[in-house]
């Protein structure tokens, strides 16, 4: 299923940002800054990425439910959704 545009845009301002996080991490890395300074910025970059997850996960799930109704195949849609919120966690 193709992602709307409207969603692609905002997942990619998403991805974006983790790509600066982790540019930001790398340049701590190489200079030598302190560990927890390191961690605190790699769980921000976790806690981004999962909420890129759960926004699209979030799109899906109303796509899903909008196909089930009119397709029918409800009951293979859902254990697909719920497959893919099982592996994002």
């Amino acid at each position: 299923m193709p992602v709307p545009e409207d969603v692609r845009e905002e997942m990619l301002s998403r991805l974006r940002r983790v790509e600066g996080q982790a540019r930001g991490v790398q340049r701590m890395v190489e200079e030598g800054r302190d560990c927890t300074e390191i961690i605190h910025q790699l769980a921000s970059i976790r806690a981004a990425t999962y909420g890129a997850s759960v926004f699209l996960l979030k799109h899906y799930a109303r796509e899903c439910s909008t196909a089930a109704g009119k397709e029918g195949g409800a009951d293979e849609r859902i254990a697909e959704l719920i497959e893919l919120m099982l592996s994002a966690s």
